[in-house]
């Protein structure tokens, strides 16, 4: 896997607990208030999407950038924050 930023390694390395949803990696300021108005204000809610979306990337980007405008790149990075923990976790 490519290298990772700080933002994913402090993610993936406790459990899920009461993160915000701003701790996921790819997951600004803006895009967590766009998730928080779309219902979705911790990062366990978007655990939980992503559960529901049966860890599948492309139906995951899709909703992301549907539902709080993210691009490409952060939609990627947020899977990957995700998947990586669930891996370490689940």
């Amino acid at each position: 896997m490519a290298s990772t930023s700080k933002k994913h390694r402090d993610f993936v390395s406790d459990p899920m607990g009461d993160k915000p949803v701003t701790d996921l990696a790819g997951i600004g300021t803006n895009l967590g208030a766009r998730l928080n108005e779309a219902g979705f204000n911790k990062a366990n809610a978007v655990l939980g999407q992503y559960l529901v979306l049966q860890r599948n990337e492309y139906r995951f980007t899709e909703w992301i950038q549907t539902t709080c405008n993210a691009n490409s790149k952060q939609a990627k990075d947020c899977f990957n924050c995700l998947n990586e923990w669930c891996d370490q976790f689940l």
